[in-house]
């Protein structure tokens, strides 16, 4: 894969890219990344923004640097950073990981000209809130979509199985020791049943899906199985009400 930033501050990158599995990525040649500074295709820094046209405070982007840096970065997908964009999410992210060619543009000041809006492919916003710029949000979806590359983590299923794969939570997590502080590891977890680890892990997840994001639910594609498991949880709690009443 190859990843092309176009950045008005290239140099807020330094270092980003160097840790976990996007360093591993560049090492083993899975993916590469580089970045055209968006000063570069205007006469001069100065004339890459310009006041909007019908007043108003902030700046915007001027369409001819926008594009001319758009035809340097060659064939690819095309993606605007913009608090207008998609809310990038997991489905996003694994989408973007099969492309052979990323250009990420960072959105800066007020935004972009409209009349160059149209050369983008995909418009992405990470969240419901403003940042000064663009470059956060592209640090974001390169280290999702890169750790997503077979061979960029030591293990693929690992990453498979983590929260927001399927609009589920991952189950809770224990490692050694088997008790901390008078509290136990879940005794399924050390039973060596499979099946029942498995049901056990999955019940889990949909439980903590459950009461800590249950508009996932409504995005997940649940088998019959699932279902019967959340009505054992909400059975569960409603038990756990009662005795508590009592």
């Amino acid at each position: 894969m190859k990843i092309t930033i176009i950045t008005l501050f290239p140099e807020l990158f330094k270092g980003v890219f160097d840790f976990g599995p996007i360093r591993i990525a560049k090492n083993k040649g899975l993916v590469s990344i580089d970045f055209l500074d968006l000063k570069d295709f205007a006469k001069t820094p100065k004339d890459v923004d310009d006041y909007p046209y019908g007043g108003g405070p902030g700046m915007v982007i001027k369409p001819e640097p926008v594009k001319k840096s758009i035809l340097r970065a060659g064939k690819g997908y095309k993606i605007l950073t913009t608090p207008k964009g998609k809310k990038f999410n997991q489905k996003m992210a694994n989408a973007l990981a099969q492309k052979d060619h990323l250009i990420i543009f960072c959105g800066r000041y007020k935004g972009i000209d409209e009349r160059v809006r149209e050369l983008f492919d995909l418009e992405v916003s990470i969240g419901d809130y403003v940042l000064s710029g663009g470059e956060i949000p592209a640090m974001v979806i390169v280290d999702a979509v890169v750790r997503l590359l077979e061979g960029a983590t030591s293990d693929i299923n690992s990453v498979l199985t983590d929260s927001f794969q399927g609009f589920i939570l991952s189950e809770p997590q224990y490692t050694r020791p088997g008790v901390f502080e008078g509290k136990h590891v879940p005794s399924v977890l050390l039973s060596g049943n499979h099946k029942e680890i498995a049901r056990y892990k999955r019940k889990m997840a949909l439980k903590e899906t459950l009461l800590r994001r249950p508009d996932l639910l409504l995005k997940a594609e649940l088998m019959e199985e699932d279902y019967k498991l959340l009505i054992e949880i909400l059975k569960e709690a409603r038990n756990e009400q009662h005795n508590e009443r009592d």
